[in-house]
């Protein structure tokens, strides 16, 4: 088993543990690739959520929200294009029997060379030490020129492939890349063919009679088709936008990795409209714009990196992804997208109702053009718990498991633990939890050593554990308890609102965006 395949076993079961996230159905053996938050999971989701929308939808002025149903009328898909085009290549090994995405086993082969480009450099780092330049490295050495090489060429045939929908060249070009099966090492491959994503059902009580409808595969189309009713009942002007938060399903086939696939996911997403020729440099806002959101939270800034895509959707003019270095490699937590006026030029036709803004400073009206922030909540979700996993080793040679999460991310904000279960400590305990429990997600507990509570603490992210010990009683100072340092401070108990609010509001974060 790889490293990462034991990092993300190890998310996965300490996810259950701790009540983040459980197998659904699990006691009918649950279902493929579907998964329920537990009561951690659920407060780090909405703390997700809630940063998301104070950087959204709080700090712009000419961002507004939205909530749009699920289930929409079908001719919505077929204005859209999701009806004859929402599809994925797939592959199948005969030996394995096992079915891929076939642009995604070609983007691993990329990335294989893209490791190996890595790996050249590294090796010449230690071996010319300061002296090292890697830019003229990349440009002279021969290995490096030949990968970078073979990379592109690589990319120029899938993307021709794509563009021309032309599935037995993409076959052909897993053939000649000698692509294995991750599973059975086996390059025995069946046709490439495509396969549609959406979920069907039917609206209606009597069979026969029901008109077939689609569970919605994106939250996107909510926003267009409510382009007017949103401008002018909260009378906006371009350039303005529309955000939501809302659940999508897309029945992949090869939903697995955790939380990272699912059938059934949430999504946040922006629509920003905007006047037909300053769509790019709205596109350059919001790609600096997203990516500080990330980078912020302190997951590290070399796990993120953006990417361009081969193939444009049918609606780009532009399109780029914010991806992760997830447990299985860089992977897509975010899109950016310049979508071109192609989902309100579509909503008019297919419903013959005019979509235009009329530009008072123009005096004409037209069909925005839109750029689209979309973010998938489950892979931030994942994106944060890998990142904050770690096992360390003290200096007792004792091994504590804990989650650095970001702390205004954190599920639980304060541990309140009393030293012991006598002597007044519980009721004082109780009342510094009485007084904090408004402001900060609280945890009481009194069970066990005070050692292994910090340790449980620890293991589900909590920022802080006050401890209430007999010298409290005295001077009305307590221990406060710093998760990443260990490190401890004694406190005045009437100052621990104000010092935990400066540490722990969100507020920080948020305004380093502005």
């Amino acid at each position: 088993m790889s490293s990462s395949e034991d990092v993300l076993k190890s998310l996965v079961s300490h996810s259950k543990e701790y009540g983040f996230v459980f197998p659904s159905s699990e006691i009918y053996d649950g279902l493929s690739a579907t998964y329920d938050y537990g009561p951690y999971g659920v407060d780090l989701k909405n703390n997700i959520k809630a940063y998301w929308w104070k950087a959204m939808v709080q700090i712009h002025s000419n961002l507004v929200g939205l909530d749009s149903a699920i289930f929409m009328h079908p001719t919505t898909w077929k204005a859209s294009g999701h009806v004859d085009a929402f599809n994925d290549p797939l592959i199948d090994n005969k030996d394995s029997k096992k079915r891929y995405r076939a642009d995604v086993l070609i983007e691993e082969h990329i990335e294989k060379l893209r490791l190996k480009i890595e790996k050249e450099i590294e090796k010449a780092a230690q071996r010319f030490g300061e002296s090292f330049d890697r830019d003229m490295y990349l440009k002279t050495n021969p290995r490096v020129l030949g990968y970078a090489e073979e990379m592109k060429q690589v990319r120029t045939r899938m993307k021709s492939a794509l563009e021309e929908g032309n599935l037995e060249a993409l076959r052909n070009l897993i053939v000649d890349l000698g692509v294995v099966c991750p599973l059975s090492g086996s390059k025995n491959w069946t046709e490439v063919r495509q396969f549609n994503l959406m979920f069907a059902t039917e609206l209606g009580s009597v069979s026969g009679e029901a008109s077939t409808i689609y569970l919605r595969p994106e939250t996107a189309q909510g926003s267009y088709v409510n382009f007017l009713n949103v401008q002018k009942s909260a009378r906006m002007k371009i350039p303005f936008g529309i955000a939501q938060i809302g659940k999508a399903f897309r029945n992949e086939i090869i939903a697995r990795q955790f939380i990272f696939r699912m059938r059934e996911f949430e999504q946040m997403e922006m629509q920003f409209f905007v006047r037909p020729g300053t769509e790019m440099e709205w596109f350059e806002y919001w790609k600096a714009f997203r990516i500080k959101w990330h980078a912020i939270l302190g997951l590290g800034d070399s796990n993120y990196r953006f990417h361009d895509h081969i193939k444009l959707a049918h609606y780009a003019n532009a399109a780029t992804d914010i991806e992760f270095n997830f447990p299985m490699g860089f992977k897509e937590l975010e899109g950016i997208h310049s979508r071109t006026d192609f989902d309100l030029k579509a909503h008019e036709s297919f419903s013959g109702r005019k979509l235009q803004y009329f530009d008072p400073e123009l005096q004409e009206s037209y069909i925005p053009y839109v750029v689209e922030t979309a973010i998938g909540l489950d892979r931030m979700f994942l994106a944060v718990l890998s990142a904050s996993y770690k096992e360390e080793q003290l200096e007792d040679g004792s091994l504590r498991t804990v989650l650095a999460i970001p702390r205004c991310l954190a599920p639980v904000k304060l541990g309140i633990l009393p030293l012991v279960k006598k002597d007044g400590l519980p009721e004082l305990a109780m009342s510094i939890f009485n007084a904090l429990r408004l402001d900060f997600t609280c945890q009481y507990d009194e069970k066990d050593a005070i050692g292994k509570r910090y340790r449980r603490q620890d293991a589900i992210g909590t920022p802080y554990c006050i401890t209430i010990d007999h010298q409290s009683l005295d001077d009305g100072m307590v221990t406060l308890r710093d998760r990443d340092s260990m490190n401890q401070e004694r406190i005045a108990i009437n100052d621990l609102k104000l010092l935990l609010h400066e540490r722990l509001d969100m507020s920080s974060l948020l305004q380093q965006l502005i």
